[in-house]
């Protein structure tokens, strides 16, 4: 992951290559940050040249969207390639947030999507 920023409920990152333990070592603790600061939580994820996982982080990314799922929101998965966009389908089980795909040159439209403000009923 190269970069991680954040914004009031909402976290952006920025993922190159292969994410590992090391890179949620980095962002676990500022999503529980965020979650109890706001309790829900949006996330703007887009993958650049990502090839994927180490297995254990993909294991600690599993755990923690299951034990978190109420909390999520709104995600936004910006990449270009097709298992990417698939991944997207695969993720919306595990989590009770609204989860869109947009492809790479669609990432300004990602961005105000996941800023927007939303209608409680």
């Amino acid at each position: 992951m190269t970069s991680i920023q954040s914004e009031h409920n909402i976290i952006y990152t920025v993922a190159e290559g292969k994410l590992t333990n090391e890179d949620y070592n980095r962002i676990l603790p500022l999503f529980q940050e965020k979650i109890v600061s706001f309790d829900k939580v949006r996330w703007y994820f887009e993958m650049r040249d990502f090839k994927d996982w180490t297995l254990s982080a993909m294991w600690r990314d599993l755990k923690f969207d299951i034990k978190n799922k109420e909390h999520f929101e709104m995600v936004a998965m910006v990449g270009d390639k097709k298992w990417e966009k698939d991944l997207t389908r695969l993720m919306k089980p595990f989590t009770g947030a609204e989860i869109r795909f947009f492809n790479t040159e669609d990432r300004e439209n990602a961005k105000l999507w996941i800023t927007m403000i939303r209608d409680e009923d």
